[in-house]
């Protein structure tokens, strides 16, 4: 294996979601300063979905026209956008355009959407472009998708952003109207007060916009570098899925190691009969079905249901429980990765298994946000540390369970890493579309004060 593949494959993986991962850990700088304020996220929320007419289009194309879209050219234009964007979105992003009566904030929610088109597209354009190297470098890539998060989030945490001063604060009483007392009546409480950041939004916005420049680099350099040109696979393997007899001669040509194959024994091959049509056949109809429901339940939870519910899960345990929360969890994403890398489970029941234990973390999550601003243990550090590590654990499953399956359908051909990307698209809509009305338009959850918590004992 090539470290230089490995490292071009990882920065290449980062630009994947850095643009949208980015906009949201740069929100608390953001949202002061435009006339939507805090109903940005949800504003957010729906041009995200919109921005699936991107990966709608590709997976269309390659349903009713395979092979007739190339992924490459396709990966320069939506990267080249997004460099352009962010960009722009740095010098823009404050400005606004007075629509029926009112301003809004016209060029962000313009760049946002681009930005979400290109990160989107990318589920269903970078992942059949790593089948053009050899399978332990899609761990890589799914490392650096991880880092898409991780990244952003650590420089906005060197930047200062989200961080809260608890001061005192009088408020005003009524007059006491009465001749023997008219001194104005007031009570002290603790006040939010933001902290001024390091380095302004402009600045941030310009390190996303030269991420995208890094990620097309990586994509130039994983195109044309000679070194990278040896840990290809052979043509024929590409034009498989096209042509069913040069596909399987592609596969004879480029046989896999054992620890790359599916996890089965002859005798198990032999009961799982009958063999579906889909990919190479290795899974049966109901393992395939198994595997993208799977897929897309992991990715509604991950990229859509608990994301929208994240601070009204730790801010009632304080500032501090929800930036530990935020971070530790961005770096679970890459861990994840990094054990798929040296351990890759591919037992369907223990994938199950994951999903299972994963979905109960994201229920106490769920739960404590749906209790907010009143929490279990909201009193005690214990609650922070529960809440904290309940964060780090569902991540850590449900990432490990995306990279497995990732690398699962790899096996399968390029036409099931487009399914892939579909999928997850397809669950981070579903996910963040269920919870749009929930947190936005009925409001059902509750947000905590980081410094007023006034909950009973």
């Amino acid at each position: 294996m090539s470290l230089l593949t490995h490292v071009l494959a990882c920065l290449f993986g980062m630009g994947s979601w850095v643009a949208i991962n980015g906009m949201w850990v740069e929100l608390p700088l953001v949202v002061p300063e435009i006339p939507e304020h805090w109903y940005l996220p949800s504003y957010l929320t729906v041009i995200i979905q919109m921005a699936n007419i991107g990966p709608l289009f590709i997976t269309l194309m390659h349903r009713f026209r395979p092979g007739s879209l190339d992924e490459r050219p396709v990966i320069y234009c939506i990267v080249g956008l997004g460099i352009i964007a962010t960009f722009l979105l740095a010098f823009f992003w404050k400005h606004t355009v007075t629509i029926g009566g009112s301003l809004h904030s016209v060029p962000l929610l313009m760049l946002s959407f681009l930005l979400s088109i290109v990160d989107c597209t990318s589920s269903v354009t970078f992942l059949p472009f790593m089948m053009r190297l050899r399978p332990q470098y899609l761990t890589t890539y799914f490392a650096g998708e991880g880092l898409s998060g991780l990244v952003p989030a650590l420089v906005a945490l060197i930047q200062g952003v989200g961080v809260v001063h608890c001061q005192n604060v009088t408020l005003a009483g009524s007059a006491n109207e009465t001749a023997d007392n008219s001194s104005m009546f007031g009570s002290s409480e603790l006040e939010a007060i933001y902290q001024p950041a390091k380095f302004s939004a402009q600045v941030f916005f310009i390190f996303l916009s030269a991420m995208m420049v890094v990620c097309l680099v990586a994509f130039i350099l994983l195109n044309h570098h000679p070194a990278v040109a040896r840990e290809r696979k052979n043509d024929l393997y590409f034009s498989g899925d096209q042509d069913p007899g040069k596909r399987q001669q592609g596969l004879s040509l480029h046989a896999q190691t054992p620890e790359q194959k599916p996890m089965i024994s002859p005798m198990e091959a032999v009961r799982r009969e009958p063999r579906s049509s889909f990919g190479s056949g290795t899974y049966s109809n109901f393992e395939v079905i198994f595997i993208f429901i799977v897929l897309a339940w992991v990715n509604a939870l991950t990229n859509g249901v608990l994301p929208s519910v994240q601070s009204y899960s730790c801010l009632p345990y304080g500032n501090k429980a929800y930036h530990l929360a935020a971070t530790m969890a961005s770096i679970a994403n890459p861990v994840a990765c990094f054990i798929a890398m040296f351990m890759p489970i591919r037992s369907l029941i223990f994938m199950g298994f994951l999903t299972v234990l994963g979905s109960v973390f994201g229920a106490y999550i769920m739960a404590m946000a749906a209790l907010s601003p009143c929490p279990l243990l909201v009193h005690s550090a214990y609650g922070t540390i529960v809440i904290v590590l309940t964060w780090i654990l569902f991540v850590l499953c449900l990432s490990y369970i995306k990279v497995i399956i990732g690398v699962i359908l790899r096996d399968e051909g390029y036409s099931a890493l487009v399914w892939c990307g579909a999928v997850v698209q397809l669950g981070s809509m579903v996910g963040a579309s269920s919870m749009f009305p929930l947190v936005s338009v009925y409001g059902l959850f509750k947000s905590g004060d980081p410094c007023n918590t006034k909950c009973p004992i």
